[in-house]
């Protein structure tokens, strides 16, 4: 099937309301199976998914869908159809971002929606209900969080940062350099990571294992549009609605922070690699 035409700013208008009413509708949806039981079980060993999950992921995709019927979709929660890669834009969408903190009944998850072009997010929201954050973002035009403009933090000092990631991860033998003291946190969803440091709420936001493009499309948006930088270990800027859309490390930060925590990763990647064989870390 022929791709869609190029989307022209009305089309882009209608697009970036329509995202933002779907976002909210999702995350009322997320926020109601929160507060109630709900069914859970195992896609793969170690993978979880709810029933919620599930519900979400449907509401998106009629509402996207049955607007944009042309557009391409790719969903933590629907099989993958490869005719995405046909079509010039692609939803991108993952229903609830950091399951495992939902099922635990914690606040740390979202609803992450995004509009790719050619390659790159041109829309995105990502919604964390149980915090009422919201996060939009258009390509050009900035972020916002709650309506209001956003920019990410000034501080380029790595000791007493604000670190949002796991913190047994600093620890671990295969760091070349020992990280200084960091106030470090870490909410389960990776694309609220990025927000928040989008919002200046956090200065940086690693991640060494692999990572889906629905989790980050949306928030790249959010933070890039926010001053802020996001790339795997190696500085290189993702693409989307690529055959494998996986990538294998997240390195976000504000930019005056970036170059020093992505030296830091690196150098331990790189130590991790020449010591196990092994090109992701566990």
């Amino acid at each position: 099937m022929a791709s869609a035409p190029p989307a022209d700013d009305e089309t882009l208008d209608n697009d970036y309301r329509l995202i933002r009413e779907v976002t909210r509708e999702a995350g009322k949806l997320a926020a109601d199976y929160f507060h109630r039981s709900f069914e859970a079980w195992e896609k793969s060993p170690g993978n979880p998914v709810t029933e919620a999950d599930l519900a979400v992921d449907d509401l998106i995709k009629r509402r996207l869908l049955g607007t944009r019927p042309n557009y391409g979709w790719l969903s933590e929660e629907t099989v993958d159809d490869p005719a995405r890669l046909d079509r010039d834009r692609v939803w991108l969408v993952d229903p609830i971002d950091g399951t495992r903190a939902f099922m635990k009944g914690r606040d740390g998850f979202a609803v992450s929606i995004a509009l790719v072009e050619h390659g790159r997010p041109v829309l995105g929201c990502l919604y964390a209900p149980m915090r009422d954050l919201f996060f939009t973002a258009r390509a050009g035009q900035g972020a916002q969080l709650n309506g209001l403009g956003i920019r990410v933090g000034r501080s380029d000092t790595l000791a007493g940062c604000r670190m949002l990631a796991d913190k047994q991860l600093f620890e671990a033998a295969f760091w070349p350099e020992r990280w200084p003291d960091m106030h470090i946190e870490k909410p389960n969803s990776i694309a609220l990571r990025l927000g928040l440091v989008a919002a200046g709420m956090a200065d940086a936001a690693v991640a060494l294992r692999p990572k889906s493009e629905w989790d980050l499309a949306a928030a790249w948006l959010v933070l890039t549009e926010a001053g802020g930088v996001c790339t795997d270990h190696l500085g290189a800027h993702p693409r989307f609605n690529r055959p494998d859309p996986v990538y294998p490390t997240v390195v976000a930060a504000s930019a005056p922070l970036y170059p020093q925590v992505l030296a830091r990763v690196a150098g331990g990647v790189a130590s991790w690699q020449a010591k196990t064989g092994q090109k992701t870390i566990p």
